[in-house]
């Protein structure tokens, strides 16, 4: 298989993504004095935490389903739905950070996009399986 370089790009930039999500936790950690290894103490910091922790659960489902549906069926389709997903988590890292009932529509966002990516994928790969007889 060769590389295709948006889709790179696109799971760099969820990386990116990942990140950030994650330089969010340490400056919560700051603003809210909560010192490593702790993972409670101040509402504000959990929900940012969760944000952070929610992201790594969900990146395992999602990038190997963005390649593997870009492989199985199209690149750019496969770019535009990592930018969904992308979109989603930032929607989804913010708005819980300000509450936890503001969270739902970047869940919703980037579950959908995962969704697509990882039935798609699951599709493409039966039907080349079906076709290989």
């Amino acid at each position: 298989m060769q590389v295709d370089n948006l889709v790179a790009l696109v799971t760099l930039l969820s990386l990116l993504t990942y990140f950030w999500i994650g330089y969010r936790v340490a400056g919560a950690r700051s603003k809210y004095g909560i010192s490593a290894p702790a993972i409670s103490g101040h509402e504000d910091f959990e929900r940012v935490f969760r944000a952070h922790q929610n992201t790594l659960e969900w990146l395992p489902i999602y990038l190997p389903s963005l390649w593997l549906f870009a492989f199985y069926w199209n690149n750019l389709v496969a770019v535009a739905l990592g930018a969904i997903w992308i979109l989603g988590r930032i929607v989804y890292a913010t708005g819980y950070a300000r509450a936890a009932n503001a969270r739902s529509m970047g869940f919703l966002i980037q579950a959908l996009a995962t969704g697509v990516l990882l039935f798609g994928a699951l599709g493409g790969a039966v039907w080349r399986l079906v076709q290989a007889g």
